[in-house]
Parts: C-alpha cells; sequence; structure tokens
C-alpha cells in the first residue's frame, strides 16, 4: 500500500476517533451533575429505555451508515458515480419509512418493552421520534464515509453530543421542577429526569442532521459534475438497489443486533432474577445505574476509537475487495487491528490501574469510589477484546461475509446468557456478574471473527508487534502510574482535588512511558511510522530521545 494511501486510511480513521473520543469525553462531563439530579435510579430508568430504543434502533436502520458506506464505495471504485448517487436516494426513502415505522412501534409498545422498570416508559416515549431522525442521519453519514471523508461525521457527533448534553442536564431539571424541593430521589424525579435526558438526545440528533443536510448541499455540486461525465453503461433501477440494501442491511442488522442484544437481554435478567431473590426493584435500577451510566461509559470511550477506526476501513476494504486486490485488502486489516490494539491495550491498563481517581473525579467521590471503581478494576481487561470483537466484525463485512458474524454473535450471546445466569442464580456477585457475561462474550467474539478472517482473506495475525510488544509497554506503563498514585494519596486525601492531581501526573507520564515502550521495542520500523499521520513528528521526537 502506498504511504499517501496508508496516510489517507489513517488520518480519517484518526478524525473519526477523535471525534468520537471527544464526544465520549463530553459524555463523562455531564454524567456528574445528572447523576446528582436525577439519583442513580434515574440513570437506570434512562439505561432501559436507551438499550430499549437502541435495540429497535439496531434492527430497523443502525446497519444503514455502514451499508450505504460499504455499496457506494464499491461503485466509486469502479467510477459509478451515478449508480452510487442513486444508492443514497434509495436509501434515504428505505430509512424514512423503515425508521418512522420503527419510531411508532417504540411509542406505543413502551409498556410492553420495560418490564418491571415502569420508571422507564415515558424516557422511552421520549426518545422514540430519534429513531426517525438517526435512520435519515445515518444515511448521509454513510453517504459521507462511502466518499472517504470523515469529517462531516466528526463534526456533526460533536455538535450532536453537546448539545445532547446541555438539553439532557436542561430537560431533566424542568420535567422534575414540579416535584422540587425534595430531600431524596423520588419515583417521580427519577423517572421524569430520565424522560428530560431522553429529550437532550433527541435534540442531539436533530442538530446533527440539519448540519449533515447543509453539508451534503454544499457538497452536492462537486457529485453533479462527477455524474455528468459518468461512463457507467449500466444505470441501476431503485428496485434493484433496493435488493442490494436489503441483503446487505439485513445480514448487518442480524448481526448488529444479536451483536448489540446483550445490554437489554442482561438488564432483563438482572432485574428478574434479582428481584425473585428479593431485592426491591428501586434497588437493582441502582445497581443497573452504576453499571451502565458508570462501567459502560467509561469502557465505551476506547470502543469509540475502534469504531472509528473500522468505519474508516471498511470503505478501502470493501474497494479493494470489489477489485479482487486481495495484497492491499490484507495491508488495511494488520493496519486497523495493529493501531486498534495499540490504543486498546494501554487503555485497558490506566482503566484498571488508575479506576479509583478515573470514577472519583467524574462521578465525584460518593458515586466513585466503591461498587463504580470495583466494576472498572474487575472488567478493564474487557476493553481489549471488545475493541478487537467491533474491528473484526467489520472487517468481516467489509469482505462481503455478510453472514458470518450473525453465528458468531449468536453463539456468543449463548455464552453471555450462561455466565450471566450463573453467575447471578449460583454466587452473590451481582452486579459484578455484568462485567463478566460482557467480557465473556467479547472474548468469544473476538476469537470466532479471527478465525473466519484468516480462512476468507487467507490473512495471517502477526502476535510480537501486535500484541506482545505493545501489552510489554502498557505493563511498564502501569506499574509507573500505578506507583504515582500511591505516592500521590501518601500526600492528599481522596477527593476531587487528589483526584485531579494523580491524574493530571499520570496521564502524561503514563503516555510517555508507553510512547518510549512502543518506539524502543521498534512496534513500528521508520519507514511504518512515516506512513503514518504526523509521523514525520514522531520520528523526530523519537531520536531526540534517542530511540532511533
Amino acid at each position: 500500500m502506498s504511504k499517501n494511501r496508508k496516510n489517507s486510511f489513517l488520518m480519517q480513521g484518526m478524525i473519526l476517533a477523535g471525534a468520537s473520543i471527544l464526544c465520549r469525553v463530553i459524555g463523562l462531563l455531564y454524567r456528574s451533575p445528572l447523576f446528582g439530579l436525577i439519583g442513580k435510579a434515574g440513570v437506570g430508568y434512562y439505561s432501559v429505555a436507551y438499550n430499549i430504543y437502541n435495540i429497535i434502533l439496531l434492527i430497523s436502520s443502525f446497519s444503514i451508515p455502514l451499508a450505504v458506506s460499504k455499496s457506494i464505495s464499491a461503485r466509486l471504485a469502479k467510477k459509478e458515480y451515478i449508480n452510487a448517487q442513486r444508492i443514497f436516494y434509495g436509501a434515504l426513502v428505505y430509512a424514512a419509512v423503515v425508521g418512522g415505522i420503527a419510531s411508532l412501534v417504540a411509542w406505543f409498545g413502551a409498556p410492553v418493552f420495560v418490564g418491571e422498570q415502569k420508571g422507564a416508559v415515558l424516557a422511552l416515549k421520549c426518545i422514540s421520534p430519534t429513531i426517525f431522525f438517526s435512520a435519515v442521519l445515518g444515511v448521509l453519514r454513510g453517504y459521507f464515509q462511502g466518499h472517504n471523508t470523515m469529517v462531516p461525521t466528526s463534526i456533526s457527533q460533536i455538535i450532536e453530543q453537546i448539545l445532547n448534553a446541555i438539553f439532557s442536564i436542561l430537560m431533566a431539571y424542568v420535567l422534575i421542577l414540579p416535584f422540587l424541593p425534595s430531600e431524596k430521589i423520588t419515583y417521580a424525579i427519577a423517572s421524569h429526569g430520565a424522560a428530560g435526558s431522553a429529550i437532550g438526545t433527541e435534540v442531539g440528533v436533530i442538530t446533527g442532521l440539519i448540519f449533515c443536510l447543509i453539508i451534503y448541499k454544499m457538497y452536492h455540486s462537486k457529485v453533479k459534475i462527477q455524474m455528468r461525465h459518468d461512463k457507467t453503461k449500466y444505470i441501476e433501477s431503485y428496485r434493484n438497489i433496493l435488493k442490494i440494501l436489503l441483503m446487505t442491511i439485513t445480514p448487518v442488522i442480524l448481526s448488529t443486533a444479536i451483536y448489540n442484544c446483550c445490554p437489554t437481554i442482561d438488564m432483563t435478567l438482572f432485574s428478574s432474577i434479582l428481584v425473585d431473590k428479593g431485592m426491591k426493584s428501586f434497588k437493582v435500577s441502582e445497581l443497573y445505574g452504576v453499571f451502565s451510566g458508570q462501567y459502560n461509559v467509561l469502557i465505551n470511550i476506547p470502543l469509540a476509537m475502534a469504531s472509528a477506526l473500522t468505519n474508516a476501513v471498511i470503505p478501502n476494504i470493501s474497494g479493494a475487495y470489489a477489485l479482487g486486490q486481495r495484497e492491499k485488502m490484507n495491508e488495511n486489516i494488520q493496519m486497523v487491528i495493529k493501531f486498534t490494539m495499540m490504543i486498546a491495550i494501554p487503555c485497558a491498563v490506566g482503566l484498571g490501574v488508575l479506576n479509583v481517581p478515573i470514577n472519583g473525579l467524574i462521578f465525584g467521590v460518593e458515586n466513585g469510589v466503591g461498587l463504580g471503581a470495583g466494576l472498572l478494576r474487575a472488567g478493564a481487561v474487557s476493553v481489549v477484546f471488545t475493541c478487537m470483537s467491533t474491528v473484526s466484525n467489520g472487517i468481516l463485512q467489509g469482505m462481503d461475509k455478510m453472514r458470518v458474524p450473525i453465528y458468531h454473535a449468536a453463539i456468543s450471546v449463548c455464552v453471555n446468557v450462561v455466565v450471566l445466569y450463573i453467575g447471578l442464580t449460583q454466587t452473590s456477585l451481582n452486579t459484578y456478574t455484568l462485567v463478566l457475561a460482557t467480557t465473556g462474550f467479547s472474548i468469544a467474539m473476538s476469537l470466532l471473527n479471527a478465525v473466519s478472517i484468516r480462512k476468507y482473506s487467507g490473512y495471517r495475525q502477526e502476535f510480537a508487534k501486535t500484541f506482545l510488544k505493545p501489552a510489554f509497554s502498557a505493563v511498564l506503563m502501569g506499574i509507573v502510574i500505578g506507583v504515582i498514585q500511591f505516592v500521590t494519596f501518601r500526600f492528599l486525601p481522596y477527593g476531587r482535588v487528589g483526584f485531579a492531581v494523580c491524574l493530571i501526573l499520570a496521564i502524561p507520564l503514563g503516555a510517555l512511558v508507553y510512547f518510549i515502550g512502543i518506539i524502543g521495542t521498534k512496534m513500528f520500523t521508520e519507514e511504518e511510522l512515516r506512513s503514518v499521520p504526523k509521523g514525520t513528528l514522531i520520528i523526530r521526537l523519537a531520536k531526540k530521545l534517542r530511540l532511533l
């Protein structure tokens, strides 16, 4: 692969990854005031509603960006500009119809879908129209990604998250205002606060949609010029386009829905089993609120990077696959896995070691120290397998092996359910069982996908540079940040000041140690470094440190 091609793919991936991580950070910043406003139970009700919304979105239209991106990139590789545009128009119609129907299903089915967590009904009804807007927004994002530009998607995600943060808190406060003042978080405050947070999600999506429509209007003049010079003889009919979309979307829907149905399955089993064991429903919501509102939020920050790199590489893999360029395709596979592990492994170590200051600073001492920190310490390793399973899923879909992840996801869900059921019924681990179950799912998915990638592409995974060297460097980093944490809390008490000082010292020094480790162990050759974004700057810094 040429330097420019690698640079383009990695640069687009880094842009999208940076935007995704920034969105997660913004999400973290408003979690603390939201916890204080609506309580753990309110966050739990919102999580129940959001999980159901997410499943309906997955089934109806979540896979649309991937399908549109994949289909458009394959045609652009062949310079079929008219067919690429017709796919966009067909996808818009599909998204509007399916998204509208799904929104109505979520609205009218809310009382049934939430099960025993009736406090989540109002939140689910408030968030249900978002499914329609998300479907249309997904088509636009897939369109831009198919044209190999992640900038509109990245900016729209940041705008969406900022508006989401502002309006989640604002609308939560407006809806709970009639029930204030109150000495404690009541059922009414929790349920109405969750509904307000759901409205914030909807406002964010609508704003992102408006932004993407404006960018599309500006971009369309270039597309018109390409279409006028298109010499393609075969113009695809909309009936054929709909068939192509369905053939692409349906397997992705099934695999993605199965892949992402674990939160809803976990929530249902967790709630029903613990209630049957005598625990109060409100207490169960609080426990699930810690898992979903603290542990999952933090674990998903590195996952945003993996998802972004996957979205960036799929058009490259699809284009290479369509042209029969296996060597180029395998080079893309190697690069995306290597970069994903280079980031995921140190993130896992960092979250595991710094679990107390991270939780304490973001969620407050009361909410951060205790169960939240314990869950993060126990489940930090899942970051590596979750990122790997996400990337490998995208690789298989990019190679047109759409059904393979379905089978793997079904097997992995069975692993998840078995671990969760045994853990909840036979032990007293309670919330920790959710961590074990989701980790088991991602491990099973990663291993199954790895075997299939080798089978269908001939790609042979390299272990030393991809896994062992970043793991060794991350362990060195973990020792250093562990010592910094120990020393910090010898002089400063647990509290926001102590947590902040610890992280301010540990994160940059830990990153420096990790950088020295990966360069010193020659995870990348100088030639490979030149092919990555800002590679020349990295080489210059490494030579100043006498690492190269």
